[in-house]
């Protein structure tokens, strides 16, 4: 495989300048004639789903009342001094007809009045599905535009409020924090080859494939979800952002530490490019392709949101390792000693030799046992609070971001319609004959589930909008008018009272149009349905149902809401962890051991894999739970640990292994760890600190959002302790243990060295003090 990456560096420099302007062009026509990423981004997780969910089910059973695939805008109009005048309600009829003739809304009509008369509801029906993030945003949208185009009387404020408004907030919020998520990662990473490199060029020129990628990423990946059929979801959005511009930093920091290293030696400009390719373009290789076959492993998954990890960010790295073979010798090779200036310039020298790492591998190889025992224990410690994890959902759908249009109309929903919650938890059950025919059937179930010690508040036919209906003047209400679904805003025969009548027009929400089925709105005594209580009291809400449905004789029923499908999507997710992450670990086993020619070496790698692991989650645990107030880490935060620590951390394992064979062949083991730490240690600490850096921006731009920061600081230290305990000092005392087993069965295990491997000379260590690469960052 190295004359094929010979080959391709003879290329690469031949063609530099045609390369560079290829990668352009191709940039800017994606920008210009491909779709955003944000244009496809689904923001609501349970649209992830698979069909056979119960709560996906419990939803379909309640689309009598209104289609899953319908959405719900509801618009607050209040004065807080005043009670509505006769000009502000005059208003707000006519804004509700302005807000019928807003596309795909089916029904506008004043839902209700609250008790002070200072406020007004008005409920919006769109056709536009829920679950249609980009849909559901035109449809804000335009009705933002209508509330614009009829301003209010004085002191009336008028805001959208629900689900879908905030849903919308949430998005363009995500959209905010992808962007600033880039810029940020982008200043940090500058900022840090600044020092790293201690010179102007470098820095950019290692961070403009990786920058050239995340921007053409998202309109690849967003062109090709109707190709390979796959969701993208906000947090993939950013993730994509991080993964691009942290490993592929790292590839370029790979090939540009080792361009420099051969400039030392005294080659040429075109030459070092060449060789250095050579060298490590296996390395470079074989790192993306362990990320690339793990989240490809996740396009098994039953979870939808961990299948639209898999093809984006594959796609991601895919073009990343493209850039980093063919982009970034391009430039190295334009630019050459220049990239370096004005650090010292390199002159031929007989041997090159390091600092730091040069002394810590000295040391470290002298006492492999200690330092691989002392790890263990400290990593052993950390991994004690893992088990302590109470997984949290993704609750983020909860609230609009503060200051949003949506946040305060959810504000004022609360405060004047307390009992019309726009989240609550729906109790749907269907029955072979209309509940006309045995109507006492409702009495009873109002009784059970208000008995229940499992709700707060309960709302159906028989108390609409907070308001007690007795059963007898519903069955005469039924008898006289027929179906409620079927009435009028305004009567056309005075039959009944008006608040009568619009009392039982109410009742529609909660028997369907033949009678069949009948819906109970709840409150969870467990709390908000978004928490860990609300969704742990989920499977005893659901037994709960199951047996009041048998008790009347129901034929179906389900519990339909955001606790129900949170636990569902838990339970989706711990389903896919159990069955992808062995999958995981066996392709990137197979991977190391091909690259390295050893079945040994992947054994131990990947045991190290799973110390760190359990480690970071430890950690995490004890910032966010025991020292912070959450109530337990997203769900899936130990999925996404596994994965990116396993994928990215055998990054620097390729890189510090290769090394280690390449300087075996002439070598013992101990000068051989001493010389491949010495030369790789700078290259895998810059870029840990690069990776780990651009997920601390993740978290810190999150924006208030609780589960994105979880995710960006626990993958910033898992990568920080990874990067300067694992691979630095615990890999390599562990190769120094096993000798030239390591690469068994190649022929490199048999090699007898000229120096007995029981010796070690510490003077080998200390003659790394006397010289390393200009710049070199230790």
């Amino acid at each position: 495989m190295s004359r094929f990456f010979e080959q391709l560096g003879l290329f690469t420099v031949r063609f530099r300048y045609a390369i560079v302007v290829v990668w352009i062009a191709g940039l800017l026509a994606a920008l210009a004639f491909l779709p955003s990423l944000g244009s496809v981004v689904q923001s609501n997780f349970s649209n992830f789903l698979p069909t056979n969910s119960p709560s996906i089910k419990a939803a379909q059973l309640a689309d009598v009342f209104q289609k899953s695939t319908d959405s719900t805008v509801v618009v607050v109009a209040d004065d807080p001094h005043h009670v509505l005048t006769s000009a502000d309600t005059s208003y707000l009829t006519h804004l509700a007809r302005e807000l019928k003739t807003v596309p795909s809304v089916v029904r506008s009509n004043v839902a209700a009045i609250s008790q002070n008369g200072r406020a007004e509801q008005i409920e919006v029906v769109s056709s536009t599905s829920q679950f249609n993030d980009i849909g559901i945003k035109s449809l804000v949208n335009d009705m933002a535009a209508k509330l614009k185009a009829s301003p209010a009387p004085a002191d009336l404020q008028v805001h959208l409020a629900g689900t879908v408004a905030t849903a919308v907030a949430q998005a363009d919020q995500n959209n905010s924090s992808a962007s600033a998520t880039q810029g940020f990662s982008v200043l940090f990473i500058l900022v840090l080859l600044l020092i790293v490199f201690r010179s102007i060029l470098a820095p950019f020129l290692t961070l403009l494939p990786a920058f050239i990628v995340s921007l053409l990423a998202g309109p690849v990946v967003a062109r090709l979800t109707s190709v390979l059929h796959y969701q993208v979801s906000s947090v993939t959005q950013l993730l994509m952002i991080v993964l691009v511009l942290g490993a592929g930093t790292d590839y370029g920091l790979f090939l540009v530490f080792r361009t420099r290293e051969e400039l030392n030696r005294g080659r040429g400009t075109r030459e070092a490019v060449e060789h250095a390719l050579s060298k490590v373009g296996e390395s470079i290789t074989f790192s993306a392709l362990t990320v690339i076959a793990a989240v490809l492993m996740l396009i098994t998954a039953t979870f939808g949101f961990y299948r639209g990890l898999g093809y984006p960010l594959a796609i991601a790295v895919m073009l990343m390792l493209l850039a980093g073979l063919t982009l970034q010798p391009a430039l190295l090779a334009i630019f050459g000693r220049a990239a370096f200036w004005p650090s010292h310039k390199a002159t031929k020298r007989p041997q090159v030799k390091y600092g730091l790492w040069g002394r810590v591998a000295g040391r470290l190889v002298m006492r492999p046992v200690v330092t691989l025992l002392i790890g263990v224990a400290f990593f052993g410690v950390l991994a004690f609070f893992a088990p302590l994890n109470r997984p949290s959902g993704f609750a983020s759908n909860t609230s609009a971001p503060v200051g949003t249009n949506a946040y305060y109309g959810n504000r004022d929903l609360a405060t004047y319609f307390p009992k019309a919650s726009f989240n609550p938890t729906e109790l749907i059950f269907r029955f072979s004959s209309p509940i006309w025919s045995h109507i006492q059937t409702l009495e009873t179930l109002q009784a059970d589930i208000s008995h229940s010690s499992l709700f707060t508040q309960v709302d159906g036919a028989l108390n609409p909008a907070g308001v007690a209906l007795p059963v007898s003047d519903l069955e005469h209400l039924h008898a006289t008018l027929g179906s409620a679904s079927k009435l009028p805003q305004v009567p056309a025969r005075h039959l009944v009272a008006g608040g009568l009548y619009q009392l039982y027009r109410a009742t529609s929400n909660y028997v369907s149009p033949r009678g069949h089925e009948v819906l109970f709105e709840t409150t969870l005594r467990a709390g908000s349905p978004g928490q860990n209580p609300a969704i742990n009291a989920v499977p005893s809400i659901r037994s709960f149902t199951a047996q009041v449905a048998h008790q009347v004789g129901a034929t179906k029923s389900g519990v339909a809401g955001q606790a129900p499908a949170s636990y569902d999507v838990s339970s989706a997710s711990n389903h896919d962890l159990v069955h992808i992450v062995p999958l995981v670990i066996l392709i990137i086993a197979i991977l190391l051991a091909l690259v390295l020619r050893s079945v040994v070496a992947p054994i131990f790698l990947v045991v190290s894999v799973g110390l760190s692991f359990f480690a970071a989650l430890g950690v995490a645990v004890l910032i966010f739970m025991e020292i912070g107030s959450h109530s337990g880490l997203i769900f899936i935060l130990p999925f996404m640990l596994f994965l990116f620590l396993l994928a990215l951390g055998e990054d620097y394992n390729i890189l510090v292994m290769t090394r280690i064979r390449e300087e075996s062949h002439h070598r013992t083991i101990k000068e051989a760890v001493v010389a491949a730490i010495g030369a790789t240690g700078p290259a895998v600490t810059s870029a840990g600190m690069v990776l780990a850096g651009t997920f601390l921006v993740l978290g810190l731009a999150s924006a208030g959002q609780a589960e994105v920061e979880e995710i960006g600081i626990s993958l910033a230290l898992g990568v920080l302790m990874d990067t300067f305990l694992v691979r630095t000092l615990l890999v390599p005392s562990a190769v120094v243990l096993l000798g030239r087993w390591s690469w068994w069965p190649s022929k490199l295990s048999d090699l007898e060295s000229e120096v007995d491997p029981n010796e070690f000379d510490s003077s080998v260590a200390a003659d790394q003090d006397d010289l390393e690469p200009e710049g070199q960052f230790t």
